[in-house]
């Protein structure tokens, strides 16, 4: 896995445990990816570092602005590709499965062209 793929995945995983619980550690991470606590908590040092996410002092993570537009921008394209996928009649499994995979390989001009195509098709979802 490239490491801009891993940083976006992490991010992403922050910003959907953010919508379920009112703070998020890096057990939650964890279980959420099914990695290791000590994986995790590497990552975590490492996004803090390139100032993507902030730790305070229990552990509880939140993304920085930088870390939300960089997560925002993942889920939506997640999000869209796995409805356009469901929509054409892909399982709703193996669609966000393989709009995980997807997700990651645009370039923000190819993806604003296909975003808009999906729309069509999809309605808009934000």
């Amino acid at each position: 896995m490239r490491r801009d793929e891993s940083r976006e995945d992490y991010l992403e995983t922050i910003l959907q445990l953010s919508f379920e619980k009112d703070f998020v550690r890096s057990i939650d991470i964890a279980r959420a990816m099914s990695f290791s606590k000590p994986s995790v908590s590497i990552a975590m040092n490492k996004l803090s570092d390139e100032k993507l996410v902030s730790i305070d002092g229990k552990g509880h993570i939140t993304l920085t602005q930088e870390g939300m537009a960089i997560a925002r921008k993942v889920y939506e394209r997640h999000m869209k590709i796995a409805q356009l996928l469901i929509k054409k009649g892909v399982s709703e499994k193996v669609a966000y499965e393989d709009a995980c995979k997807l997700e990651h390989d645009f370039s923000d001009e190819t993806w604003n062209i296909i975003k808009k195509d999906i729309e069509k098709v999809i309605g808009r979802i934000d």
